[in-house]
């Protein structure tokens, strides 16, 4: 049933999206800021939504269709998504063909689809492009689950830490440093052992070693922003600290928590990557299809289309990601507001 809650969850976050959207469309601000960082940078906002939509067309499935032998009944009452739709069980070859190649790469023997596979296919016959499609979801579940759980937890241990002060703000820190104190990639690997190499574990595990760094960002805003003389003037009125925090002291640091989110979204993806190096990566990911084809590149002659293609990829999203986070940070900060021709 694990796909249901795929669908599920792909369903919530389409809905979130119409929802922001009209939101946005409802205030000046937020309406004129959107129209800003398209004018910046339109290019990178349709990549990041070409990469999204592929995310989430791998992450709906459902049992049934055609597509499968007919004699394998384990795939047939397998959940498959719509990528994997698209590229159906005839689509495999035997071994390794190059991009658009009529006959195989070793052996010249002719292919089952000959000139269809844009990106070639490996060593197991499967097509390229269809493994770097379905990495693109697991590269999204990495950025954007673990960044889900990094900046909660830095918000609430940096808000305490930076409102409160005193003996709280001395145990925030005591582990922060104890945390920084240990090498993160060591600690994750550790991290990763122990609870397991599923996605979720994964994401887990990042998020446990990632969030000292934001925290640190939090804790000296909120130091500077509770000595504000409106937060003073709400404390002497008697509002409650939980309230303080709330509607003052929270809102005044969303710019943070936008621009952390796009900024730390890269270093997971690049991080996860690093793991697969290694060997303890996500099945199916960008990562894992490089550290794969680094064999391949031994050979005579070269097999190079797999690890191009899984590096493409990375590359494409790393790039209009980071791109799109300078834009979102030149537009939520007024300091860095150019002025307009």
């Amino acid at each position: 049933m694990g796909y249901v809650v795929s669908n599920v969850a792909v369903a919530v976050l389409v809905a979130g999206a119409f929802w922001v959207a009209r939101s946005v469309r409802r205030s000046d601000l937020w309406r004129g800021a959107a129209v800003d960082l398209w004018r910046r940078r339109p290019v990178a906002i349709v990549v990041v939504g070409i990469y999204v939509a592929i995310g989430l067309l791998d992450s709906v499935s459902w049992v049934g269709g055609g597509g499968t032998a007919a004699g394998d009944l384990v795939a047939q009452h397998k959940p498959r998504s719509v990528i994997d739709r698209l590229f159906p069980e005839s689509f495999k070859e035997r071994s390794y063909s190059a991009p658009f190649a009529t006959a195989e790469f070793y052996g010249g023997q002719p292919l089952g689809n000959p000139g269809r596979h844009v990106f070639g296919t490996d060593i197991l016959g499967r097509d390229v492009l269809r493994l770097v499609l379905k990495g693109t979801r697991i590269a999204l579940l990495i950025g954007g689950l673990t960044s889900l759980i990094v900046i909660p937890l830095a918000l609430f241990f940096g808000i305490c830490a930076g409102y409160f002060g005193g003996r709280i703000d001395d145990a925030v820190f005591f582990v922060m440093s104890t945390l920084a104190s240990i090498p993160s990639l060591l600690l994750l690997i550790a991290l990763i052992m122990a609870m397991g190499q599923g996605p979720v574990q994964v994401c887990i595990a990042m998020g446990v070693t990632s969030w000292v760094g934001f925290c640190r960002v939090v804790r000296g805003e909120t130091f500077k922003l509770r000595e504000l003389d409106y937060i003073q003037a709400a404390r002497a009125l008697g509002v409650s600290e939980a309230r303080i925090i709330l509607r003052h002291v929270l809102p005044n640091l969303m710019h943070l928590v936008v621009i952390t989110f796009v900024l730390l979204f890269s270093g997971l993806v690049l991080s996860e990557a690093i793991l697969a190096w290694l060997g303890i990566g996500i099945d199916g990911s960008w990562g894992q299809m490089i550290d794969q084809a680094r064999d391949e590149l031994a050979r005579d002659p070269i097999v190079w289309w797999n690890l191009s293609a899984a590096s493409a990829a990375l590359f494409g999203l790393i790039l209009a990601v980071n791109l799109l986070g300078d834009a979102v940070r030149d537009v939520l900060d007024p300091r860095t507001l150019r002025e307009e021709p």
